[in-house]
């Protein structure tokens, strides 16, 4: 039986992911808000607080739940350290504050008070105890039948209302179940991804690169302000059904087959491709991109070519067809006839869900902190929930990045089991319509707390429509917002700096696929693009209000082709305005309308700009301010700003 004196209803506890199944998720140095519903009957003055601690404390803090409307409460924290934090709402009926409210609108209306001043006496003393002086010598005072007056002075004072604020009269509280937040390391919220094939990495035309290949474009990559290198599955790869250029199904001699197709006589996933070199050659890329604050990101991708060791040793693992053959992967119309996808269907997907773990383990002790998974949608969610898990327990630093273009709820599922950083739809949100209220449904619905957006403009299966056939010009402002609206992105590297747009004609796909061919590139040569993307992560390096996805703000502007936003860190001491033009050809003008409630201006503004991509500089009075965009000068402002006090 529930305590019948309590009197106050907790509901809509936020953040909570599925009712406290899974936990949501932070970085360190992020502010937790926490919200509820929290009300009672009749008229009693209600209190609340939030109690947290990291889950290896003794102690409890705790910081108070303030109203709003309707009954809506909030109160903040900070999450210092990483690891999990457990925090729980706790709310009562303050009988105290209830009769300090009363007895000031008693003596406004002119009602005699002795009684009520005895009522508070009796208050004070509950809080007082045998310790607390202050309260215990307002008891005192209040309870002076001789002086009426001076006791009514007293309860009316400052110093009063301030003693009734601190000392909440808790009785009868009821209390949430404890939520538990995972706290991550801040590389789970900010990190800029490049990605190229490390057989592509030789300055020679003609050879395959190797890993000593890539470990020479170190300091480009560096250079260009990236902090995660990603290479496809550097496994090796299978020789049987092996694809030929642009995904034909027959190879000629020396083509070199898709990555993807994992697996040959040569070793399996935890092998390494010959060509590229040694596991050592490995180790030793993973130790010099370190020294470049770079992390080396593995491809996982839990499939297997025909020839891969796994189908002879376990061909239980694999869906055999009625035939004899074994079930190659299909997406209709697309056929993949050089993998072979597992069965989780088996009888013994304890032993599979065992070894797949075990290769992830494998790979983080030769030194791999940060995983791309490769269409985990195709493999059960409970068997995910279960591997990052069972890894984190060991290595809770290891990233996972789903690249799953999937439908929503899987997409969200996957990050509430556990992967620190999803693929999102911004490769196909255009228009300004479509980037905000997709941006705006990232960062304000619940699926903040769980889901991290990745923002990756082009992928090596995706040269996206709006890209094809076109010139810089879109990919310099498509950079442009992967980069700002998303505190995590990436860019399949050498394509999109170069600018390649040719495609599989009706196809999102690249004409002559880096997937089926060694390509060369001119490492040495840079170009504008090189140099916006390098200017872009100096910002992003340098500017905290960028180093966030969910403070982006979208501002009004008044011309559809011009998309403006604001991100401010919460002590405005650093605060970004980005205006991009979504015309790639033309150029455009609007006003753009400032957020005096978020910038503390009033109507007196005195804004500073200094837009770091062209150095020039501004300063705006009015709430409304012009801007133009020649895309063929500059896409797109990246502003930092200042706010001055007017001189008005």
């Amino acid at each position: 039986m529930t305590n019948g004196k309590v009197r106050v209803i907790i509901e809509s506890v936020q953040p909570v992911v599925d009712g406290g199944v899974y936990p949501a998720k932070r970085t360190v140095g992020e502010r937790v808000d926490v919200t509820a519903n929290i009300f009672g009957d009749g008229h009693d003055h209600l209190r609340a607080r939030v109690l947290y601690k990291s889950e290896k404390a003794s102690e409890w803090s705790s910081v108070e739940l303030i109203p709003s409307f309707n009954d809506e409460w909030s109160a903040s924290f900070s999450v210092t350290e990483k690891g999990n934090y457990l925090f729980k709402i706790e709310a009562w009926v303050d009988h105290f504050d209830t009769w300090y409210d009363g007895f000031k609108k008693k003596v406004a209306a002119k009602v005699d008070v002795h009684v009520e001043l005895m009522e508070g006496a009796h208050y004070l003393k509950q809080l007082g105890g045998d310790s607390h002086m202050q309260l215990l010598g307002y008891a005192r005072k209040l309870s002076d039948k001789d002086n009426h007056a001076k006791a009514t002075e007293i309860v009316l004072s400052e110093e009063f209302a301030k003693a009734v604020h601190d000392n909440p009269l808790i009785e009868n509280q009821a209390s949430t179940a404890e939520y538990v937040i995972r706290v991550e390391d801040k590389k789970a919220l900010f990190s800029s991804w490049y990605e190229f094939f490390p057989r592509s990495s030789s300055l020679e035309a003609g050879r395959h690169g190797t890993f000593k290949d890539a470990a020479r474009l170190l300091p480009r990559v560096a250079a260009m302000g990236f902090d995660v290198l990603y290479f496809p599955p550097i496994h090796p790869i299978g020789k049987v059904n092996r694809k030929g250029k642009n995904n034909s199904v027959h190879s000629e001699a020396g083509e070199p087959g898709s990555p993807w197709a994992i697996g040959s006589d040569e070793g399996g996933h935890k092998s390494i491709l010959p060509e590229l070199g040694t596991i050592e050659d490995y180790k030793k890329l993973i130790a010099e991109a370190k020294k470049h604050h770079i992390a080396i990101a593995l491809d996982l991708a839990f499939q297997c070519a025909p020839d891969h060791p796994y189908v002879k040793e376990h061909p239980e693992w694999f869906k055999q067809r009625p035939d004899g053959s074994i079930q190659y992967a299909e997406n209709p119309p697309k056929k993949y006839q050089d993998i072979y996808p597992f069965n989780f269907e088996t009888d013994n997907w304890k032993e599979l869900w065992e070894e797949l773990k075990s290769v992830i383990i494998y790979w983080v002790e030769q030194g791999v902190t940060v995983f791309r998974v490769d269409n985990p949608h195709t493999k059960p969610i409970p068997f995910w929930h279960w591997a990052i898990t069972e890894v984190h327990k060991q290595y809770p630093d290891v990233v996972f990045l789903a690249e799953a273009f999937t439908k929503p709820k899987v997409m969200a599922s996957l990050g509430k089991i556990g992967f620190t950083q999803s693929y999102t739809y911004f490769t196909w949100r255009v228009t300004k319509q479509e980037i905000t209220d997709y941006v705006t449904e990232l960062t304000s619905s619940p699926s903040r707390n769980y889901f991290r957006p990745n923002f990756w403009p082009n992928t090596p299966d995706i040269l996206p429509y709006h890209l094809q056939h076109q010139g810089e010009n879109i990919f310099i402002a498509r950079l442009a917002l992967a980069a700002t609206l998303s505190s995590n992105y990436g860019i399949y590297g050498p394509p999109y700096e170069f600018y390649e747009n040719v495609p599989v004609q009706g196809k999102e796909e690249y004409h002559n696929s880096e997937k089926y061919e060694v390509k060369h590139y001119d490492w040495k040569k840079t170009n504008r693009m090189t140099d916006i993307i390098t200017m872009v992560n100096k910002a992003r390096n340098e500017n905290a209000a960028l180093q966030t996805t969910w403070n982006t703000l979208f501002c009004s502007v008044g011309n559809d082709h011009l998309i403006a936003y604001l991100k401010a860190t919460d002590d405005l001491s650093n605060i970004v305005l980005v205006v991009v033009n979504l015309d790639p050809h033309n150029g455009q003008a609007g006003y753009v309308q400032l957020p005096k409630w978020k910038l503390n201006t009033g109507d007196k503004i005195n804004v500073k700009l200094h837009d770091l991509m062209t150095d020039e500089h501004y300063t705006w009075t009015q709430e409304w301010n012009f801007v133009e965009l020649n895309p063929n000068k500059m896409p797109f402002h990246l502003f930092k700003l200042e706010i001055h006090e007017s001189n008005m």
